[in-house]
């Protein structure tokens, strides 16, 4: 089976690093996209945000600098408008996206990302903080 798993990925965000951590957690390697160095094109924007089944405003940061410079807060700001921002100001992007055969996501809280992958968790898993999610037999820990 030949699985293909791309994650847009911010190495200082510990949200990024986690989902990272639980998709290595069933053996496969994804395809690393830091895209705050390379950032997608409008088109692959546009398809994350509508695989992911959000709202261009959901899908963008606000606790970062350019969105309050910009006053992107203003309700008169188009789609279009926004998707420019986020291409200009990567940083505008929220992340993590994960994209699988089984789907796309934005995984904020991180376990978000359990459900489209397509092969389970290997072993036990705690986040950075030191939240379990998987336990030691690769099940969800409900929470």
């Amino acid at each position: 089976m030949t699985t293909h798993i791309k994650i847009y990925h911010n190495p200082a965000c510990g949200t990024s690093r986690n989902t990272l951590a639980l998709i290595q957690n069933t053996g496969l390697e994804p395809e690393v996209i830091e895209y705050l160095k390379n950032p997608p094109s409008q088109a692959e924007l546009v398809n994350m945000i509508a695989d992911a089944g959000l709202t261009v405003r959901e899908a963008i940061r606000s606790n970062v600098e350019p969105y309050a410079n910009l006053h992107l807060e203003e309700p008169h700001w188009s789609d279009d408008a926004l998707l420019h921002f986020m291409l200009q100001y990567p940083i505008l992007i929220n992340r993590p996206f994960v994209i699988t055969e089984k789907g796309t996501r934005l995984c904020r809280p991180s376990e978000v990302v359990l459900d489209i992958l397509p092969l389970p968790q290997l072993g036990a898993f705690s986040k950075e903080d030191g939240e379990q999610i998987i336990d030691e037999h690769g099940q969800r820990v409900s929470g």
